[in-house]
């Protein structure tokens, strides 16, 4: 708490007056990054605009956000599976950041007809997430560029991995 007080300016005392310990602090910055992710995440999402593209979009959104706040997308990776963060905050950052959302429009592609039936909606956006955070981390590490045509054939790969009829 020392060091965390020395480099944020603010007293020990001060900071225990709000937090009663570490984990207390790694929770709420993980609740906040997921928050503020999620806001991004989902901006233009809840419109009557087709699936498809209230997906594309939120995808994209979720790779430039990633690649523009570097340090937020590494903690998250780092604490999303750790003992330090509460199985409550966990939820409520599922439900609440952008997962929660995209499991129902993944759902409502399902019944749509758009995807296949034979995948959970959860599996099918982790699946995806997983491919899309492969491509961020790619970039993170200097193995490639993210450039707007990279970020279009990772969703359209994502899309056609799922779909019943598959486009280009």
């Amino acid at each position: 708490m020392s060091l965390i007080a020395k480099k944020s300016g603010v007293s020990t005392g001060s900071i225990y007056h709000y937090f009663d310990s570490k984990e207390a602090i790694i929770n709420e910055l993980y609740r906040g990054i997921v928050r503020y992710n999620g806001q991004r995440v989902l901006e233009g999402f809840f419109t009557d605009e087709p699936i498809r593209t209230r997906l594309e979009r939120a995808w994209e959104q979720l790779i430039r956000v990633s690649l523009e706040y570097p340090q937020g997308f590494q903690f998250i990776e780092q604490y999303s599976f750790s003992p330090y963060i509460r199985q409550e905050v966990k939820q409520e950052s599922y439900s609440g950041g952008w997962c929660g959302p995209m499991d129902k429009l993944y759902a409502d592609a399902i019944r749509e007809k758009l995807f296949r039936a034979d995948i959970d909606p959860h599996v099918m956006v982790q699946m995806h997430y997983g491919s899309l955070l492969y491509a961020v981390k790619g970039a993170m590490n200097r193995q490639w560029t993210v450039s707007d045509e990279l970020i279009e054939q990772l969703i359209q790969s994502c899309w056609n991995s799922v779909a019943l009829k598959e486009t280009g």
